[in-house]
């Protein structure tokens, strides 16, 4: 195969983004030149922080540009090597982006061990959702014996790491979640202690009825009606990590919170702890991370769902889905084969 194929932010969405903000093209797969790689992907993230990157704006990171490829996490095959570090046939970490084959000098490349677990999971469990999770949880929120840990998108790549790991470090785990099907899995599979659907109108009550003695540690993904629900609840010294906002993610103008001066009072008088998180922020501690959630899963301790749609193409309408919650689980693209 001489052609590749791949997708690129065609305009910046207004709102909810479109098919038409992507733009599928072919290109002729290059050839590596000295000290670099050719890649073939095999495995594509898809996560919401993506939304972020499509827009224009101050953030943490740049913006994809128009007409730039799309940027992701990605899980490749060294198809062609003229680097020292790599072989062909390798299986590697890296940000390819929504193409099919992308050139790499070799900088931020990782090996991923097919040994150690499914490949897919270096991109989920075992990779950036995972270690988001893993340092959030443990590193702010600091989760103690007996203390109640509420996380929103609960049966999502990182909600759901976050409640096991919560259990595993002797915390009740309350998670909230889109529908009874994953509100089911989240509890009767991970093992939570509960699960609350956000579309139910009686959240607010029902979560106090979950959350007895308050809430020790709540792991923000979504903001929005979940956050106002579990805002009253939280108990003094409780903390926050500040993970992510997709209930905010489309929208188009920055509105003033109703409640703002008695959310300030309740920060101050219950001594709250809000730290807002970027995973890059806790990059030492990977070693740490990969060692113990690497040992979680092998024993069973950390169990994960994979939602996977097939081929390049379908990328757009998954990302689109995603941002709905139509994923359960982990949302990834399979790019192509695990051997070419």
């Amino acid at each position: 195969m001489s052609q590749g194929k791949r997708i690129v932010l065609a305009a910046r969405p207004v709102g909810e983004p479109k098919p038409s903000d992507f733009r599928i093209e072919e290109f002729a797969i290059p050839t590596p030149g000295q000290g670099e790689v050719l890649l073939r992907t095999i495995w594509l993230s898809l996560d919401p922080y993506m939304r972020g990157r499509m827009s224009e704006g101050p953030s943490y990171a740049t913006p994809v540009p128009v007409n730039g490829v799309m940027e992701a996490g990605t899980v490749c095959e060294v198809a062609a090597s003229n680097n020292p570090n790599f072989a062909k046939g390798d299986i590697v970490l890296s940000r390819a982006g929504w193409q099919t084959h992308a050139i790499s000098d070799g900088k931020g490349l990782a090996k991923v061990d097919p040994k150690l677990a499914p490949i897919s999971t270096a991109v989920g469990v075992l990779g950036m959702p995972g270690m988001t999770a893993y340092t959030g949880l443990l590193d702010i929120g600091k989760p103690q014996q007996g203390e109640t840990v509420v996380v929103a998108g609960a049966s999502g790549a990182v909600g759901s790491a976050v409640g096991q790991i919560a259990r595993i470090k002797g915390a009740r785990a309350i998670g909230i979640a889109g529908g009874k099907d994953k509100c089911d899995f989240v509890v009767k599979e991970l093992g939570f202690d509960a699960c609350l659907d956000h579309r139910d109108p009686d959240l607010a009550a029902k979560l106090k009825d979950a959350c007895p003695g308050g809430i020790d540690v709540y792991f923000e993904n979504v903001g929005g009606a979940v956050f106002e629900a579990v805002f009253p609840l939280l108990n003094p010294f409780a903390r926050v990590p500040v993970c992510g906002l997709i209930a905010h993610y489309n929208d188009t103008e920055a509105k003033p919170p109703k409640w703002a001066a008695s959310m300030m009072r309740a920060i101050l008088t219950k001594r709250l702890t809000f730290r807002g998180f970027i995973v890059s922020d806790f990059a030492a501690r990977h070693g740490d991370f990969l060692r113990d959630m690497s040992a979680w899963v092998r024993d069973g301790r950390v169990k994960y769902k994979e939602f996977v749609t097939e081929g390049l193409e379908s990328a757009p309408g998954a990302f689109i889905g995603l941002l709905k919650g139509a994923n359960f689980g982990k949302q990834l693209v399979r790019v192509g084969p695990d051997k070419a």
